[in-house]
């Protein structure tokens, strides 16, 4: 009875003395719990700890290792600020000033061993010490006036023959991220890449991820997409090339995978090598598996194929037998487990380990019988666990806010059952305010999630933060609507070609449902997104016959015409809406699900935030929505980020946009 009674007595001691609501500014302050690796005897775990001063824009970070079997965490520094420190189990190394450090005493000393670093990224030593592999910058195609004319030093001119000139948030200078290797000893250093005019890491979001040491440090596996131009913007195929440190040779260990190749992790035993892997050429969004390869014969198993679900990521397990990923689940992400055959014929089910409220959103090693994981819910940000996997069992590492929360009135979130017009089940998260009292009417917002194939789920943002909208006194529904992974293979597709159809049906069916109870107020319903979700947004103000009150959505596709013609990514165009508008015949979803094509039925103030720096979702969107609805007598609001791309990446924008979120909701949801 006891063991009963003192937990329950802590939970009302914590929510007794729970007082403050969250807000942006609390938000932004909350530290930012990341995981850097494990040693490789599974001994110890890194993370950083990040704390943003919003008021400068400046950030802190602090490192520590943590004695898994102990519990104790130390902070550890590395001597002048060093950077890019790369640990094995008694050898660390360490990037400073444009040279290599190792240390064989947990960083307590350093020594110099390779000066050759200068504008070097994502440095990577050999397990055995003897080679750094590093990329870094290289230019092989001018096109800056700049590089091209010699005496026009002042010229902002930039010179295109093909497509990709911008990616994601930056215009293309010509240069290409290329691999180094550096023979430490002899002082030698070779680009592996030679001359072509490819990338790794991947452009826009690759790192250290993107190269791996084989464990007998004879090669190393490096992720890249070998195509240019044209041919690269309508492409998905990425590769994985080992290079033969000896033989001065790359061989292409993934000729013939059409889709995404990427995170390769060799085994301990350097035997197999397993990445995830998508199987079709443009889809972006494909089923993610896990693939693994017998490293001598070259036959390749698809561990998670047969299984309906897509994998995050993964890790290998101690001893090579079994590998552990993370994965959506029915709104929520969790840890599974498969095991690893000898041969390829023998079955490999996949095992969930976990279950409950919370997202598990990256797996980082194992430690004995216990997984090392990151963990947050709508209600607590990134914090590490724990895990046995034998039984689900999970046990707080990290405490990096408890002091927060101690004061903190938290939110209620229930996972709500739909019928949609097709007759199918809705699932949806429903956030309820803090001290939520069901005799109460509240305005309720319907929050349209991106993508559109990324989960709904558990997650916990900066931006996009249900605890800060509920502590405003919102209700917000967030629906699992088609194109959400978690659901089945099947559910997640059904968004590819028919993004204002069923989708949009999914969003009504769920605020219509909603909208029996009698807690909401049926007059104050406001919908919000970003992305694909500002697309939904867009889309439901032409066809949302009066149920909102108001909208708002954030870099958002307006005009699926000339979204085709700005837009970098050409392949996500291609698959998720069939292709250009001059095909013939014309996809129809330039016509059905052109949000621009129903203005003429906007009669809902909006307010519409665009970011100038985004290349996915370029300007002339934000602005076209922003402009239409005022020519169109529609009350509206523009918020302009000129130096943000597709997110909102600085403090004093991100408490800006959240103060005019809410402002915005304050002036039409009365």
């Amino acid at each position: 009875m006891k063991k009963i009674i003192l937990p329950l007595l802590l939970a009302f001691a914590t929510f007794a003395s729970a007082q403050e609501l969250m807000s942006p500014e609390l938000l932004w302050s909350l530290k930012r719990v990341s995981a850097d690796g494990m040693s490789r005897d599974g001994k110890f775990v890194y993370y950083s700890s990040k704390s943003v001063d919003w008021k400068s824009e400046k950030s802190v970070s602090h490192q520590y290792r943590i004695n898994i079997a102990q519990g104790t965490k130390k902070e550890w520094t590395t001597e002048a600020g060093k950077t890019n420190v790369q640990r094995f189990d008694k050898t660390w190394y360490s990037n400073y000033d444009n040279i290599l450090y190792e240390s064989k005493d947990s960083g307590s000393t350093w020594k110099e061993i390779y000066n050759g670093l200068q504008e070097a990224e994502n440095v990577w030593v050999s397990p055995n010490g003897k080679y750094v592999a590093f990329s870094k910058q290289v230019l092989i195609q001018p096109t800056l006036a700049t590089d091209i004319y010699s005496d026009l030093p002042n010229s902002t001119a930039k010179v295109y023959t093909d497509l990709m000139y911008r990616h994601w948030d930056a215009w293309e200078n010509g240069k290409h991220s290329h691999i180094f290797l550096a023979n430490i000893q002899e002082k030698t250093v070779k680009d592996i890449m030679d001359d072509e005019a490819y990338d790794c890491p991947q452009k826009p979001f690759g790192g250290a991820e993107d190269l791996v040491w084989a464990p007998d440090s004879k090669g190393l596996v490096y992720v890249c997409k070998k195509k240019s131009g044209k041919e690269y913007a309508q492409s998905t195929n990425t590769d994985l090339y080992f290079y033969d440190v000896e033989k001065n040779k790359t061989e292409n260990w993934t000729e013939g995978m059409m889709g995404y190749d990427q995170n390769p992790v060799f085994s301990r035993d350097g035997r197999k090598l397993a990445w995830m892997s998508m199987g079709r050429d443009g889809y972006e969004a494909d089923k993610n598996d896990i693939v693994v390869m017998n490293v001598e014969s070259k036959t390749k198993t698809n561990l998670t194929g047969k299984w309906d679900g897509t994998v995050d990521g993964f890790i290998w397990g101690r001893g090579d037998a079994r590998i552990y990923f993370n994965a959506p689940f029915e709104g929520t992400q969790q840890l599974f487990e498969v095991a690893v055959p000898d041969r390829e014929s023998v079955n490999h089910p996949v095992n969930m380990i976990t279950q409950g409220k919370w997202d598990i959103n990256s797996v980082i090693g194992q430690s004995g019988e216990e997984v090392i994981v990151t963990r947050c819910d709508m209600n607590h940000a990134t914090e590490l666990y724990k895990v046995k996997p034998k039984y689900g069992d999970m046990i707080q590492m990290t405490h990096e806010n408890d002091n927060v929360y101690m004061k903190l009135k938290m939110s209620q979130t229930k996972l709500r059952s739909i019928t949609t017009t097709d007759g199918s089940t809705l699932h949806a998260w429903v956030i309820y305010p803090p001290d939520f009292d069901p005799a109460k009417k509240y305005p309720t917002l319907l929050y349209c999630q991106g993508g559109p194939q990324s989960a709904l789920s558990q997650f916990y943002s900066i931006r996009w933060n249900f605890q800060l909208m509920a502590a405003q006194g919102y209700i917000i529904i967030a629906p699992n609507r088609r194109g959400m992974p978690g659901w089945g293979v099947k559910w997640n597709e059904e968004i590819s070609k028919d993004w204002g159809g069923l989708p949009m049906q999914d969003y009504l069916a769920a605020i219509d449902d909603i909208s029996k109870e009698p807690y909401v107020d049926k007059s104050r319903l406001g919908c919000i997104g970003a992305s694909y979700g500002g697309y939904s947004v867009y889309m439901l103000a032409g066809m949302h016959n009066n149920r909102f009150k108001s909208f708002i959505a954030h870099d958002g596709l307006f005009d699926l015409k000339s979204w085709y013609g700005t837009t970098e990514e050409v392949w996500f165009a291609n698959w998720d809406i069939g292709g250009p508008y001059w095909k013939s015949p014309a996809p129809g979803g330039y016509e059905k699900f052109n949000p621009s094509n129903f203005v003429n039925k906007w009669n809902t103030p909006i307010m519409i935030v665009q970011g100038g720096l985004d290349y996915r979702v370029p300007i002339e969107q934000g602005l076209e929505a922003f402009q239409a609805a005022r020519l169109h007598n529609v009350k509206a609001k523009l918020l302009y980020l000129p130096n943000e791309n597709h997110w909102v990446l600085h403090p004093q924008n991100g408490i800006a946009w959240q103060r005019e979120f809410f402002k915005w909701l304050d002036e039409t949801l009365k």
